[in-house]
């Protein structure tokens, strides 16, 4: 678990793996206190520091599958792009006021057919304008829709780690909460996209 946050009041309406004692202590030991206290033969690894392009590479290589709920485009885009030069998959979720997303990203790899994966960036080319989506802590959150999602990652990791079923590579799963509605969107690998494209201009020390 990477976050350099503290628990919130705010924070316990959706991020139920932390509680009212626990305002105040940092994120990643509230989740591994409570993972323990779940199944004590779990082995949790904590990082009580921000994903910055100076770690990114030497965190995320550490591990096999990388699920990311950041809550900020900068981060998503990092994320992305680290798992890519480290060769790993990414699930990946976001969440609005009432609507979510999730995808598979496994963009270091090609489809059956030959043709590289989509990136991130084939899907979202440009984050939007600063300004244009309030964050979480002005638009607020419907807090059973981050558990939906969560659980929903959590199933995508298993199926990435035990390779059963379709996969949401290239796939973008869409829930829009007011009318408990999933869409699915399909997408593809952008030829112009700066990572994987015929042209990238995003190199490795980019994320270093």
């Amino acid at each position: 678990m990477i976050d350099d946050d503290a628990v919130a009041l705010s924070n316990l309406q959706r991020q139920v793996i932390h509680g009212t004692p626990e305002i105040g202590e940092p994120k990643v030991d509230s989740a591994a206190a409570t993972i323990r206290r779940l199944n004590p033969h779990v082995t949790v690894e904590t990082h009580a520091t921000r994903l910055i392009a100076a770690n990114a590479l030497d965190l995320i290589g550490r591990y096999d599958v990388v699920a990311d709920g950041s809550d900020n485009f900068a981060t998503r885009y990092l994320v992305s792009d680290a798992c890519f030069f480290a060769k790993k998959p990414l699930v990946t979720a976001a969440v609005g006021v009432f609507d979510g997303t999730l995808t598979t990203i496994r963009a270091h790899e090609r489809s059956a057919r030959g043709v590289p994966n989509p990136t991130y960036r084939c899907l979202f080319p440009e984050p939007p304008p600063a300004g244009t989506i309030p964050a979480c802590a002005e638009a607020g959150i419907l807090g059973a829709l981050t558990g939906i999602l969560g659980s929903m990652m959590a199933l995508e990791v298993i199926r990435e780690i035990v390779g059963f079923g379709e996969g949401l590579v290239g796939r973008l799963l869409m829930l829009d909460a007011r009318a408990l509605r999933f869409e699915t969107l399909n997408y593809g690998w952008d030829p112009k996209n700066p990572l994987s494209g015929d042209s990238p201009t995003i190199q490795m020390s980019d994320v270093r």
